[in-house]
């Protein structure tokens, strides 16, 4: 029997005392402040968020390094990315996040290959930075159709003072102007990813745009350019998103950085319209243009039906009568097939309970999709999360929803053990944990090795995907620890 909103709310909120019980009286103090309950009225969730993990409490968050190289200029595949430290960092960052791209490897895309320093400690003695030179000319020798270097500092290099900069300088003056980017992303930098993020976006501003003679560009514009930024291409993704765009009539200059090259990137100061996906990892950017070049920006949601649509015609506002017609047109194409997943899928899914703890912007983007097919998120949470994140995931969830931001391993297992959903969607790292506690399991990074979820064509990969995890009969094999 379903409880009513005023019973969840005081379900929730005694789980999360009773949760936090377990913990000495000063982690208990700084950790309640990152767990809370939507009620209604409440426009920022209620929750402190961007402060450093407790320490000796395990969370799922990552680095500086992990957010620059691994997010923001990794993609990017026309350039070579080189992981400046010990070979650890760049080892594990290695090919990681499925973000797909059109290219041959070691010729004209890169993204798929490792390249690092390999710190020894010599070079932690020493320092690396006639390593790091000759590392730049040895990339230029071996992989000469490259149109772009970037170095991405690992802890040691901040920590003994090596000078990147000057030696991007240099090296980029005897190499006729190549380009080549400094980024400071050393992993000990901030709280989490998201000053990576961050970092990666002051070099593209400092490193790229600045460097690049907007009035000197022979890039011919239209009145319809618009530029896909802070979309990964994870299984596709930004594939199904600019069908869509370019169907309505817009042209996309650039889209990075999933399949993106450097060419894209100094071009996207051109665009009319910068449509962002991925809000936590490019507003800054996003802002900046704005300010600098007048370039407005919107965010975008292409995630499920309903949400595609009202995207699809806000993005429309910024243009004439022919895109918003043109908007329409797409919307009305593609009435069918959503029609069909939904028949095929919700009798299966209705009234099915999602509890989702991810990066980026998937704790709440994806809210509407499972909603198109029935469904109910029951708890949702971010890794590495800022307030005006909160702040629009109030937008997307139901009063009585629990929420929690950089959730540690032992209180999300309770949050489970106790509402029981139907199905996680979570991280790799905690994949196996709820599969042995009996519950079906997405992971929403990287789609679970599945996708394009973005679009109309990947609403019908994610409705099966959704059915597959939980309708699946091995759950039928495996005794939850709460059936015992």
């Amino acid at each position: 029997m379903s409880l009513t909103v005023e019973a969840t709310i005081t379900r929730n909120k005694e789980l999360i005392d009773e949760t936090l019980k377990a913990y000495p009286e000063k982690t208990a103090k700084r950790r309640a402040k990152h767990l809370s309950v939507q009620e209604e009225g409440k426009t920022d969730c209620n929750v402190k968020s961007n402060i450093k993990s407790v320490p000796g409490v395990m969370t799922i968050r990552g680095c500086a390094y992990a957010g620059s190289k691994g997010v923001v200029w990794g993609p990017i595949k026309d350039m070579v990315h080189i992981s400046h430290g010990p070979v650890g960092c760049g080892q594990y960052s290695w090919g990681s996040r499925r973000n797909y791209y059109v290219g041959t490897t070691g010729i004209d895309s890169y993204g798929t290959m490792q390249f690092t320093s390999d710190f020894q400690e010599k070079d932690i003695v020493f320092g690396g930075d006639k390593k790091l030179e000759k590392l730049l000319d040895e990339v230029q020798v071996l992989f000469p159709l490259n149109k772009g270097i970037s170095v991405q500092s690992e802890c040691p290099i901040g920590l003994i003072g090596d000078d990147i900069e000057a030696v991007s300088k240099k090296k980029s003056k005897e190499m006729n102007g190549h380009t080549i980017v400094p980024v400071r992303c050393e992993g000990f930098r901030g709280v989490s990813q998201s000053l990576g993020h961050h970092i990666a976006n002051d070099a593209i501003k400092e490193w790229v745009f600045d460097k690049k003679d907007q009035a000197k560009s022979t890039f011919v514009s239209t009145p319809y350019d618009i530029a896909i930024i802070g979309d990964y291409n994870i299984g596709g993704d930004a594939w199904s998103s600019r069908i869509l765009l370019e169907e309505m009539g817009l042209r996309v200059i650039s889209q990075w950085s999933g399949d993106g090259t450097l060419a894209e990137m100094e071009n996207t100061p051109k665009a009319k319209l910068n449509v962002l996906h991925c809000y936590r990892s490019m507003n800054y950017i996003s802002r900046h243009m704005e300010e600098k070049y007048g370039i407005p920006w919107v965010e975008y949601n292409f995630f499920g039906p309903s949400k595609i649509a009202a995207s699809l015609r806000e993005i429309a506002t910024y243009f004439d009568d022919t895109i918003k017609a043109g908007a329409e047109r797409v919307i009305a194409k593609y009435e069918a097939l959503n029609a069909a997943v939904i028949a095929k899928y919700k009798p299966r899914l209705e009234g099915k309970t999602v509890m989702l703890f991810v990066g980026g912007l998937r704790p709440r983007h994806v809210i509407g999709a499972y909603e198109d097919l029935g469904m109910i998120v029951v708890g949702t949470g971010y890794e590495f999360g800022h307030n005006d994140d909160y702040q629009r995931t109030t937008h997307y969830v139901k009063d009585g929803t629990l929420i929690y931001d950089d959730v540690t391993g032992y209180e999300f297992e309770k949050f489970v053990e106790k509402i029981q959903p139907d199905l996680v969607g979570s991280g790799v790292k905690e994949k196996y944990v709820f599969q042995k506690m009996g519950v079906p399991f997405r992971q929403m990074h990287s789609w679970d090795y599945s996708g394009p979820y973005h679009g109309y064509d990947g609403f019908g990969i994610f409705a099966r995907d959704m059915d597959m995890a939980i309708n699946s009969p091995v759950w039928g094999l495996t005794k939850a620890p709460w059936k015992d």
